[in-house]
């Protein structure tokens, strides 16, 4: 039986971050902010990696634009869909957070779209992988929304409300065009410090 799509081990990570954000959208709907917090966390640790695997394997130019797309699709799940949910999980809710939500939505819909397009062309005229982005990458979401958690112990609560500003900071940053550096091989064990730090801080806010 024929399926449609790209089947192979490049798509594997991409996939598995989709399905803990999934988890993560339920669990903090159903009043479980802390692991929707954790599945954010995983959804960008495996995305940090995809593209590295991804790019062990040489693939045609189908597969790569295949790639690209459910790239950004999963993330839009995991970074767009995702930190909704747990600003619902924390307690937000009301006109203002509806308004703040579809902000943010939309600019990370609009953020991926213009990445792809703009990912699209730069690999008609340049080869390996891109150095530098243009505005803030909606994976950033997987670092911010987690700190803010795990900072509940001394935010109190003014959390959720520091929460839900950040919403639209983030969501502006990542329309607004500015040039940012793409980590390169050195930045990313940084990255992957930053992360555990904010994921013990997250557990240590959760056990309290």
């Amino acid at each position: 039986m024929n399926l449609i799509g790209f089947y192979n081990y490049t798509v594997i990570l991409t996939y598995l971050g989709a399905a803990a954000a999934v988890c993560g959208i339920f669990f903090s709907a159903s009043g479980y902010p802390f692991w929707g917090i954790i599945c954010l966390l995983f959804a960008g640790l495996t995305d940090m990696f995809d593209g590295k695997v991804a790019s062990t394997m040489k693939r045609t130019e189908a597969e790569k634009a295949f790639g690209i797309q459910i790239d950004s699709l999963c993330d839009l799940i995991s970074f767009g869909v995702l930190p909704l949910a747990i600003g619902y999980g924390i307690g937000l809710d009301g006109g203002f957070f509806y308004a703040s939500a579809a902000v943010y939505l939309l600019c990370a819909i609009i953020r991926l779209a213009y990445f792809n397009v703009d990912e699209a062309q730069r690999q008609k005229s340049e080869t390996g992988r891109r150095k530098t982005y243009y505005g803030l990458p909606v994976t950033t979401s997987a670092l911010i929304f987690p700190l803010i958690f795990g900072l509940e112990s001394l935010l109190g609560g003014a959390m959720p409300v520091i929460y839900q500003i950040a919403l639209y900071g983030v969501a502006a940053a990542f329309i607004i065009k500015f040039k940012l550096p793409k980590p390169n091989k050195k930045g990313i064990p940084a990255l992957v410090i930053i992360g555990l730090a904010i994921f013990v801080l997250v557990i240590v806010s959760g056990l309290k």
